[in-house]
């Protein structure tokens, strides 16, 4: 039996199921998966807590841009937010592409992204576009998917998206949500991060942080259902704390945070 029908009994109900992820359509889809979610809805929560505390300090007078917004509820925590997609997305306040983005030089104090870079086709376009955009002290904050032997394990053998490390910074195929390299954070981050330093002296990394090994798994995600009852999210976070000191082997998911130095 392969692994896709092995997992067959865990797939969500058929009107939970998306069919085609480059359908704007489908956030109708998205967003009611993760409302009948409490455990994916405390998970992003703490993505987000985790991208708030590191936006504290920059510039006061510049935009906060959430790009791949698609089915965040981000600007509910932080009202202020402008929130855009690639995709005509329902409730999305702008639509352009993170590759020529319709801001002014020096006019944005934080881009925060969840899932996004790894969709991205030319990270080296991305950053630039990132370093024209921010203000000198703003930030990009990003949750990506992390590179470690049981996420590579996951991601290689349980997810849809490829997952190749020895891919370059970029790819062809796919569309904007379909196509994907979910290696792609780790690529640029920490096996090529001395050239990314290189190219982009004036966007400073200032933290790699590893983390969340199970809840997003637990939670079954988009695509699973929900394998623990919603009480035992707090027992879940306790463990993963417990065990952080092995985040290097164990985590799923990694916060990238750059900053915009002269």
């Amino acid at each position: 039996m392969g692994k896709a029908n092995s997992l067959s009994w865990l797939k969500l109900s058929q009107e939970l199921q998306i069919h085609d992820s480059d359908a704007p359509d489908n956030i109708h889809i998205i967003r009611r998966i993760i409302k009948h979610k409490p455990f994916l809805i405390n998970t992003y929560k703490s993505f987000y807590q985790d991208i708030l505390s590191r936006i504290k300090t920059v510039p006061q007078d510049g935009e906060l841009i959430e790009l791949g917004s698609g089915a965040s509820f981000l600007k509910a925590e932080l009202p202020p937010l402008v929130t855009s997609d690639v995709l005509p997305y329902e409730g999305v306040d702008k639509v352009f592409s993170a590759l020529d983005i319709p801001l002014s030089d020096n006019s944005v104090s934080a881009f925060i992204m969840t899932d996004v870079l790894h969709h991205i086709k030319d990270s080296r376009q991305f950053f630039r576009e990132m370093n024209r955009c921010l203000k000198i002290g703003g930030k990009v904050v990003m949750i990506e998917p992390a590179n470690t032997l049981w996420s590579s394990f996951i991601y290689s053998n349980f997810h849809p998206e490829p997952f190749d490390e020895k891919g370059g910074w970029g790819f062809e195929d796919g569309g904007p949500l379909t196509g994907a390299n979910g290696a792609i954070p780790w690529i640029v981050f920490s096996r090529d991060v001395e050239t990314f330093k290189q190219e982009f002296p004036e966007l400073r990394v200032r933290s790699v942080r590893l983390h969340t090994p199970f809840k997003y798994l637990l939670s079954g995600g988009l695509s699973f259902r929900q394998l623990l009852p919603s009480w035992c999210y707090p027992v879940v976070t306790f463990i993963e704390w417990i065990v952080s000191p092995l985040n290097r082997y164990l985590a799923m998911f990694m916060t990238i945070e750059l900053e915009k130095r002269h």
